[in-house]
């Protein structure tokens, strides 16, 4: 784990996306390399794992999708849930790029992908964002969204231990953050 790699804000995110697509002075528009992300943001994948993704990899299972894989960093096997909406996105986005399903939907390469994020970050003034915030911007949200329960990102993300993760996205436990509140003894 990179510890100088921060956790983007929703903000942050959108701001990267939108400027990404549109471009700006001194850079082309990359769809290609938000997509990517996009996906990293919504599935909780590395981008290693997304970059060798093919749309035929995502499974219909009866109303949901799934997506059975090796994670290429770890080795170990993983089912994730794959939303509906978030395989409408990558199935339209294969199909604007005349991407098969038996295709890599993004043949670039990491380096590509941090280089292109590292030019929009820089035009934006952001720093200390890398593909990795985007996992953590995933995590973040699940734990914050589903009434701060660490083991729910845990399982998500894997990680073999509660306090790994705790550490991975650097949030206390809610019950600490509590703790903390109800002691606060202000005069």
């Amino acid at each position: 784990m990179n510890k100088k790699t921060l956790t983007i804000t929703a903000e942050q995110y959108h701001d990267i996306i939108n400027t990404m697509r549109k471009g700006f002075s001194g850079c082309r528009p990359n769809s290609r390399v938000a997509a990517a992300l996009v996906i990293e943001a919504n599935l909780g994948l590395r981008i290693s794992d997304i970059l060798k993704l093919k749309l035929n990899d995502i499974i219909k299972d009866g109303d949901r999708y799934r997506l059975d894989m090796t994670e290429q960093k770890t080795g170990k096997k993983r089912t994730f849930t794959v939303l509906p909406e978030m395989y409408s996105y990558i199935k339209i986005y294969c199909l604007e790029n005349g991407i098969k399903p038996h295709e890599v939907i993004f043949p670039i390469t990491e380096r590509a992908v941090q280089k292109q994020l590292k030019a929009v970050c820089d035009y934006l003034g952001i720093e200390g964002v890398s593909t990795h915030s985007f996992r953590k911007f995933f995590a973040t949200n699940i734990y914050v969204n589903n009434n701060f329960n660490i083991v729910i990102v845990q399982r998500l993300l894997q990680h073999s231990t509660p306090e790994v993760t705790q550490k991975y996205i650097g949030i206390e436990s809610k019950e600490i953050e509590d703790a903390l509140q109800k002691h606060l003894q202000l005069i």
